[in-house]
């Protein structure tokens, strides 16, 4: 059996580091600096060069394809969108080439990225979300900068569509800042998508009204407004026969950029009209029939009369 100071005598000898700086200078001396800059010096100056060229290409050609896109009048946000996907996709085929060059295999490489990707999805699913419906809102287009829209049960103009949200802005000058995925699986009005809109005003007349008379006074308003289109022409329909009235709707057409003022106008005149030409506009009421005799022919102030002043208190007259 070998004895402790054999087996210590037998073990290969680990290699000092060296601690005083006399020896370090004597291991640095020892390094061939010149086949080290020669192996290294030239890859990392190659990556360099890739990086910075590759670089510089993917600005110009992403500001290139936005304004091709503007030549062919795109929508900005669609040019704007492609110009910052298309740089970030060319950036990343200039950081593999950079890392290749430097010796790194790109199968493990992007496998690591693959993974690194997956994991990063998992945890933001939200704001991956958010991209799809944004990528959808640009490509598909349900509405533009501008348009006046009811999206997730909020109304405003279109200010921008971004990757993530979308800006919107109320009437009263209110922003409005709404994810993308709220917007996509919610219903979309475009109030302004077409350039022409229908303004439908309910009117009220009484029952003992010339319904006839009625409706030539509503179609006189609607032909002589200088903002209601001849075609499709004006109209009145009955659409209910209330409690109180017999409802009536005006419809005119209009400029979608009118309709606002157009409808506020319309409502006016058909009051003063209405009114005017010795029409009624009823409001909800109720008749109630007032029955001054018991059904015994009893007054019934008697009866009201005794049974406030009868307390309890007061003696029966005798029999």
């Amino acid at each position: 059996m070998p004895t402790p100071a054999a087996a210590t005598a037998t073990a290969p000898a680990l290699t000092e580091i060296p601690t005083e700086p006399a020896a370090l200078m004597r291991e640095l001396r020892g390094i061939d600096w010149l086949q080290l800059l020669e192996t290294w010096g030239l890859k990392l100056l190659a990556a360099a060069v890739i990086f910075l060229v590759g670089m510089w290409l993917a600005k110009r050609l992403s500001a290139g394809l936005e304004r091709v896109l503007g030549r062919t009048h795109a929508d900005a946000t669609l040019g704007g969108f492609l110009r910052r996907a298309s740089y970030a996709a060319m950036m990343v085929l200039v950081i593999i080439t950079a890392l290749t060059s430097l010796g790194v295999n790109p199968t493990s490489m992007l496998a690591v990225l693959g993974a690194a990707g997956l994991a990063v999805g998992l945890a933001l699913k939200d704001s991956l979300s958010n991209i799809a419906s944004g990528v959808m809102l640009i490509v598909l287009r349900p509405f533009r900068d501008g348009d006046f829209v009811q999206a997730a049960g909020l109304e405003g103009v279109v200010e921008e569509v971004r990757i993530f949200q979308t800006r919107m802005r109320t009437l009263d000058n209110r922003l409005i800042v709404l994810p993308n995925s709220l917007i996509t699986t919610a219903p979309i009005i475009n109030f302004t998508a077409k350039p022409h809109r229908r303004i439908d005003i309910p009117v009220g007349v009484g029952y003992d009204d010339d319904l006839k008379r009625a409706k030539q006074i509503l179609l006189k308003i609607a032909q002589d407004h200088p903002h209601v289109l001849p075609e499709p022409a004006p109209s009145v329909i009955v659409s209910k026969l209330s409690e109180s009235s017999v409802d009536l709707i005006l419809l005119a057409w209009t400029k979608t950029k009118d309709f606002g003022e157009t409808k506020s106008d319309l409502t006016e005149a058909v009051r003063t009209e209405i009114i005017g030409n010795g029409l009624n506009i009823p409001y909800p009421q109720r008749d109630l029939h007032v029955y001054h005799h018991n059904s015994d022919g009893t007054p019934l102030t008697d009866i009201i009369t005794r049974g406030v002043a009868d307390d309890g208190d007061v003696a029966k007259p005798p029999a």
